[in-house]
């Protein structure tokens, strides 16, 4: 098996990878700028030499196996292109192509600063910055898809590393035509519990949270629309749609429009830290974009009601 193993080259990789990318072996040929034949020689002897089928010739799809040895190629490709771009760095500032992932929240508030810093610090490294949920960006880290992520915690994986950025506050804010808008005293999530209110999604880390806020205040709220996505929600309370229980980062007071943000009660906060897969050593380029990101967030989170940076 392990002589076998020794005559695997890249270029198999390579071709495997390019057949479950872009769905088959007539498109992997195309985007890669070569023929079916060599892809197909290219992963067939990737199969003969691992002993196993990679891809189902009647579906296209890669096999239990041929997602096991995807998972395995792409972080070989992370890790070359990593080698390539260390290199490159010993001789300036750092290089290569980052790929962050960040929650949607935290996305619009970060994403400026750190193009910003880097421009200052890291001029050549490219960066390319992935909108998902922290579920999303725990998958794609784990299969070398993404570098680095802005999660909620915790991360209940044990192949992701994780460090604290920020606590933030979970906020109530409302339409300003709203009975509750213009409360003088803060509200206790029992009296919030006549009115239908937006809430995230069930199963999400932040609905998990208010639950529990919740059933401590011997309370459950009551369900206007469940939505899996923050910024949609505080989006659908900016325009009149009614409460809604956010993180203080979708709700920044440069927003415009006819809402407010309620003192409240018993909401407590959540965590948001930088994520990074266990396994395997973080480039130099990923270094720095991971410096940038707590300068950031430690530099501009005064700035922000509710927010409260580790100093990570």
């Amino acid at each position: 098996m392990w002589q076998d193993l020794s005559l695997m080259d890249l270029r198999q990789l390579q071709a495997f990878l390019a057949v479950i990318e872009h769905g088959g072996f007539t498109a992997a040929a195309r985007a890669t700028h070569t023929v079916q034949s060599n892809i197909s020689t290219h992963v067939a002897r990737l199969e003969r030499e691992l002993d196993v089928i990679l891809i189902d010739r009647a579906t296209g799809q890669p096999t239990q196996e041929g997602d096991a040895v995807a998972t395995r190629a792409r972080r070989i490709q992370n890790e070359l292109a990593a080698l390539e771009a260390d290199v490159s760095s010993l001789q300036g500032s750092p290089r290569g192509t980052v790929r962050i992932g960040v929650i949607g929240t935290t996305a619009r508030w970060i994403t400026p600063l750190l193009v910003h810093r880097l421009a200052q610090t890291a001029p050549d490294v490219d960066l390319v910055v992935i909108d998902a949920t922290t579920t999303t960006q725990v998958l794609r880290l784990l299969d070398g898809e993404l570098d680095l992520g802005i999660v909620a915690l915790p991360v209940d994986d044990t192949d992701i590393n994780s460090i604290p950025l920020f606590t933030e506050e979970h906020v109530l804010i409302a339409p300003t035509d709203h009975p509750l808008a213009s409360a003088d005293q803060p509200i206790a999530l029992t009296d919030l519990t006549s009115y239908p209110l937006l809430l995230a999604a069930p199963g999400t880390t932040f609905r998990s949270e208010i639950d529990e806020a919740f059933r401590q205040a011997g309370a459950r709220p009551k369900a206007k629309v469940e939505v899996d996505g923050l910024r949609l929600l505080a989006s659908l309370s900016f325009s009149g749609f009614g409460l809604a229980i956010v993180p203080a980062t979708a709700a920044p007071g440069w927003v415009g429009g006819d809402w407010v943000r309620l003192s409240t009660q018993g909401l407590g906060r959540r965590t948001v830290g930088l994520a990074t897969r266990r396994k395997g050593m973080l480039s130099v380029a990923t270094e720095a974009v991971a410096t940038a990101v707590r300068h950031c967030v430690n530099a501009d989170a005064v700035h922000h009601d509710g927010v409260d940076p580790f100093n990570a």
